[in-house]
């Protein structure tokens, strides 16, 4: 199964604190790319490249209070179609659970994720932002139809 992704993507933008900064000057830097395309962000991340790019953000949650998770359910639901996360590997996150499951969830539907800003750079410049794109949609008909076997009764 394919999805087909328009000329405009719709994509999730998503910083740690110690990679906000990072994440302001690669979109400044590509700012005339982004303007092509819809912006999702979590709450702290999207106020600051609202501002910083003066162009419209939609803003989520903070992170830790649910954004992370409401990226990732739009991924699942097919809303997002790129995502860039710049994550901050050296500091531990008291949302790491919800920052694993967004990773997974990217994966689990094939979509493009860079974490930092050499893979963004890219990502953001391949021919492929600026066309349509087929994107392979994974088939979980096996799992969703396996057979579920509750746990043995005493």
């Amino acid at each position: 199964m394919k999805r087909r992704l328009d000329v405009r993507k719709q994509i999730g933008l998503v910083a740690h604190d110690n990679k906000k900064q990072d994440l302001v000057e690669w979109a400044r830097y590509n700012q005339k790319l982004l303007m092509q395309h819809d912006l999702f962000a979590t709450g702290t991340t999207g106020a600051l490249l609202e501002r910083e790019l003066e162009i419209p953000v939609t803003k989520l949650q903070s992170g830790p209070l649910g954004g992370d998770l409401q990226v990732g359910a739009m991924i699942a639901d097919g809303t997002i179609d790129f995502l860039v996360f710049f994550w901050d590997p050296l500091e531990p996150q008291p949302h790491d659970p919800d920052v694993k499951a967004l990773l997974r969830i990217a994966v689990v539907w094939n979509i493009p994720v860079a974490c930092n800003r050499a893979t963004a750079d890219f990502m953001i410049s391949s021919p492929l932002m600026s066309d349509g794109y087929e994107r392979h949609l994974p088939d979980y008909t096996e799992h969703l139809t396996r057979e579920i076997h509750a746990g043995s009764t005493p």
